[in-house]
């Protein structure tokens, strides 16, 4: 699932094809892996909050996702992508 915040931003016409292109490939990452995706990283204080980088190496941004493991079924959103 997308947040608004995310979609918003995938709607964004002058939103770069590189980034759209980064953004669904993490979505679909993120969806295969179940949340539990290679390098990403987990929040100390929350750790359903997971961060994952963006584009070759991280050279886009981050985006951020929650695993919500206990609802039914389980969903993960993406919550928020922070560009560079």
């Amino acid at each position: 699932m997308l947040s608004d915040e995310v979609t918003s931003l995938l709607l964004d016409p002058a939103l770069p094809a590189d980034v759209f292109g980064a953004v669904v490939a993490a979505t679909v990452l993120i969806n295969e892996m179940r949340g539990e995706v290679p390098g990403a990283t987990m929040s100390a204080k929350w750790p359903e909050q997971r961060r994952m980088p963006l584009g070759p190496d991280g050279s886009l941004g981050v985006a951020e996702y929650v695993i919500v493991a206990h609802a039914e079924p389980p969903q993960i959103v993406l919550t928020r992508v922070q560009l560079y």
